[in-house]
């Protein structure tokens, strides 16, 4: 039985966009880490590239990145939106695809998620109400 348009968009990415994704996060991993972005706000900034999605049509792509510590993000992702053409074509020669996906970059915010949910647990609340020893 074939399967309908719209059960496969609800599957999530398919194999292609991943290893396109993957394949543009290691190049740009591979790019900050050499510090060949010639912007001052990127100057001696640690960058990390935590995951890059794509379009199905693979055309756009987001890198979501995140400076060390989260200092001066605003800056970094001005640089880096001031940088995306020449990062492009950077990733251009770097991979092996018929077309780059024209890429946006976000702060990663799956750090500061985390950070709270970590906080929530450990609040005396939620400790309370996991304890099985106490009783009401």
């Amino acid at each position: 039985m074939p399967r309908s348009r719209r059960s496969t968009r609800a599957s999530g990415p398919s194999q292609r966009q991943l290893r396109v994704g993957e394949l543009i996060r290691h190049a740009l991993a591979e790019l900050f880490s050499r510090g060949d972005i010639r912007q001052p706000e990127l100057a001696g900034v640690t960058l990390t590239v935590t995951e890059v999605t794509v379009t199905r049509d693979l055309a756009h792509a987001r890198a979501y990145v995140m400076p060390l510590a989260g200092a001066n993000a605003a800056d970094v992702l001005a640089g880096l939106e001031r940088s995306r053409r020449f990062i492009r074509g950077r990733i251009a020669r770097m991979v092996e695809l018929r077309s780059v996906p024209d890429i946006r970059f976000e702060l990663d915010s799956s750090f500061d998620n985390y950070s709270r949910v970590t906080r929530l647990l450990a609040s005396d609340e939620v400790r309370r109400d996991l304890d099985p020893g106490e009783s009401d």
